[in-house]
């Protein structure tokens, strides 16, 4: 089959086209035929090597975390799924692979496609749903009435967070730029912070819960925002012991990664508030409980541009370079 595979860590050059042999199918798997992949930051963090600590791939592998497509085969230990089922889904973070003509993933990690959706519109959903959910529903069980703020509201993961957390009921507010105000607002936004004009905390107090997918100093800033108590949760920031442990790494690598969230610790418990650090899951069951919502309307995946499959490192540049106006890259089988 054709794919894009990293030959060496590295940047865009580092990613080849070329023929690898076809997956084999475990007794759990379902042969997806993809479609349409999704591209995400993961993406490139994985190719450059700054995941290799928590993600030791060996070279060359497939890239790619996103799929929608059609079974097209099943194994013998499959009972959810048939030949012909459009399915999408985030494969697990030792299967990743979706820059491919094919993947084997395990059925408890796929789920039935949106009847709603287009094959392109599906593969922009999984990683980011996944991550909303995950810091949403999961870790932080957002009520009613509770504020929380999501940075980077126009991006492929700010998209859906807003419109999962308005699901919710909470009162939502969101960063962005000036020429993504209209469609943060139409997307559920209470309260929008124009970056280019204002300090965002300046002008947000007493939040619930901040969803950080930015790090560095917009992380540091974000507990100033937090009411006693608050959480911020964070997909970019540094890594903490707590996650070390779900990962089962050695003591090692649990010291290291408590080492480099010892500051942004300290400073939370100075502020009184939480912070963590969330790697997503794969989950067949949380893309399900996700399906009623899209297919309602209520969740609209948020489409830049589509990229043909041949051009997926072209895609991967578009991305990288911050070209993207609003929402997810995808690229297309032809």
């Amino acid at each position: 089959m054709r794919a894009f595979t990293v030959e060496r860590y590295g940047d865009t050059s580092g990613v080849r086209a070329g023929d690898v042999p076809d997956p084999e199918v475990g007794p759990d798997d379902v042969l997806v035929r993809i479609q349409a992949a999704g591209i995400n930051p993961l993406d490139r963090m994985i190719r450059d090597g700054k995941m290799k600590t928590i993600l030791p791939y060996r070279v060359p592998f497939v890239l790619g975390n996103d799929l929608a497509g059609v079974v097209v085969e099943v194994g013998a230990a499959v009972t959810r799924f048939a030949v012909g089922d459009e399915v999408y889904a985030r494969p697990d973070k030792d299967r990743i692979g979706t820059f491919a003509e094919l993947i084997a993933v395990h059925q408890n990690d796929v789920a039935i496609k949106p009847t709603t959706l287009t094959m392109e519109e599906a593969a922009s959903l999984p990683l980011v749903a996944l991550t909303t959910w995950q810091v949403l529903v999961e870790r932080a069980d957002v009520q009613p009435g509770q504020k929380v703020l999501i940075h980077a509201g126009s991006g492929g993961l700010g998209t859906i967070a807003i419109q999962l957390a308005k699901q919710l009921g909470a009162h939502v507010a969101t960063t962005t730029s000036t020429a993504n105000v209209d469609l943060v607002k139409r997307l559920g936004a209470d309260v929008v912070v124009d970056y280019k004009k204002q300090a965002f905390e300046t002008v947000l107090h007493d939040y619930d819960l901040v969803l950080d997918s930015l790090g560095g100093e917009t992380l540091e800033k974000s507990m100033d925002v937090l009411k006693p108590g608050g959480k911020v949760i964070s997909v970019a920031g540094p890594p903490d012991a707590a996650f070390a442990r779900e990962l089962g790494a050695n003591p090692i690598i649990r010291l290291v990664m408590s080492a480099l969230s010892f500051r942004t610790r300290r400073r939370a418990r100075r502020r009184n508030v939480t912070y963590s650090f969330l790697f997503m899951k794969a989950s067949g069951d949380q893309l399900r409980e996700l399906t009623p919502l899209i297919e309602a309307g209520r969740i609209r995946p948020v489409v830049d541009t589509v990229f043909p499959f041949e051009s997926t490192r072209e895609a991967l540049e578009y991305a990288e370079a911050g070209r993207a106006k609003a929402g997810k890259v995808v690229v297309k089988m032809t």
